[in-house]
């Protein structure tokens, strides 16, 4: 077995594997949570059941072919799409079409040996519109094993790269307006306010809860193998998200890649509140002048800064998993006087930074404005002379 099972949410399981057997399960779904709560892992339990050949009350049968091999990635039926890296020396679009098809294959191949890979990547990707024709092309053509086929998209806020407008997106509004007999589109989405208002509308919404504490710390000590104490800790530290804890496993004493991107948003903030620029000059300069697209976790990471400041400006504790030292969030607020009204103002400026760093703008200047910006909205100082971010 490649895929693990679903962990938690049965209720769910059941309400779809019911809808499904009353054949009132919908052709275009849009499943929406926070990152790395399990939305893919329940698209493609979605796509084990709709291929199953004896579904039950509960979900697919897990022991028919169909099964085995929707399990292992192998059904020729489950169509698996997720954002890629721009590949190199693609100059038509038929060259970056085949370079996509087989950066896919290449990855869905690691997935089958390592299928709880750390899905939070700093690299920019983007589903393309090449990606997005090829899809089409393969939804009006018959399913190849049985009456259904399934194509499943993952992180469907990709679908609309600024280097191609919303034509990636565009090229699927027809599919799921209306879908060919015997498809189903299942979208997933961390962010589903950046699709396409006309793609939220052909859809029918799943909102993935998170889970509890004890819920992921159990998973990673069942299925990964992890340590009790060290399962406990980056249980958490995971907000109710599996992948989330799984990027904060340390490699013996190395930290895990989501906590090697959370220090250096923490001491950003700081830099932002320090008393004088230096600081912000300091740690604009740390970055490379290129790679803006590949802020995207950093600027994550510093709205959870953010919502732990409003929380401490509040006078209630930090979230769990979230800033660890809550002694520099109450120094903070009581140096500035910062309220919780601060706090969604400077969650504009990180937002609108992260839309900059798509257009990949100098990264240095991104971060510096940024940091000018979140002084501003936080200490309330120099409101008549602030730039944008």
């Amino acid at each position: 077995m490649t895929l693990h099972p679903h962990w938690g949410h049965r209720s769910l399981l059941q309400i779809l594997a019911r809808a499904h057997g009353e054949g009132s399960l919908p052709g275009a779904l849009l499943i929406h949570g926070s990152r790395g709560v399990g939305k893919q892992h329940l698209a493609l339990w979605l796509g084990r059941l709709l291929l199953c050949e004896s579904p039950g009350v509960d979900g697919p049968c897990e022991s028919c072919h169909s099964c085995h091999l929707a399990i292992n990635i192998e059904h020729p039926d489950l169509h698996w799409y997720f954002p890629l890296p721009r590949p190199n020396k693609a100059t038509t679009p038929e060259k970056l079409a085949q370079a996509l098809e087989e950066a896919r294959w290449d990855v869905l191949k690691e997935i089958r040996s390592d299928p709880l890979r750390i899905g939070f990547e700093n690299e920019p990707r983007s589903l393309y519109l090449a990606a997005a024709r090829s899809l089409r092309q393969k939804a009006h053509r018959r399913p190849s094993m049985g009456p259904h086929q399934i194509f499943i998209i993952a992180d469907a806020e990709a679908l609309a790269p600024q280097e191609s407008s919303s034509e990636a997106a565009n090229a699927l509004l027809k599919l799921l307006e209306e879908p060919p007999s015997g498809t189903t589109f299942i979208l997933t989405s961390a962010e589903p306010g950046r699709l396409l208002p006309t793609i939220r509308s052909r859809t029918t919404h799943f909102h993935l809860p998170h889970l509890s504490t004890e819920e992921v710390t159990e998973f990673l000590v069942a299925h990964a193998g992890v340590d009790p104490v060290e399962a406990g800790r980056a249980g958490a530290l995971s907000r109710g998200a599996i992948g989330r804890a799984l990027g904060f496993l340390r490699d013996g004493d190395e930290p895990g890649p989501l906590e090697q991107t959370r220090r250096p948003a923490l001491g950003l903030l700081s830099a932002a509140l320090a008393t004088g620029p230096e600081a912000a000059i300091e740690a604009a300069m740390g970055f490379k002048p290129v790679g803006a697209r590949g802020l995207g976790v950093l600027f994550n990471f510093m709205e959870e800064c953010l919502s732990d400041l409003a929380r401490a400006a509040s006078g209630l504790p930090a979230e769990p998993g979230g800033i660890e030292d809550e002694s520099f969030l109450n120094q903070a607020v009581d140096r500035w006087g910062i309220r919780p009204g601060f706090v969604p103002p400077a969650m504009e400026r990180v937002d609108r930074a992260r839309a900059l760093a798509a257009g990949n703008v100098n990264p240095q200047l991104l971060i510096f404005g940024l940091l000018h910006d979140l002084r501003g909205e936080l200490t309330k100082r120099d409101s008549t002379n602030r730039s944008g971010a």
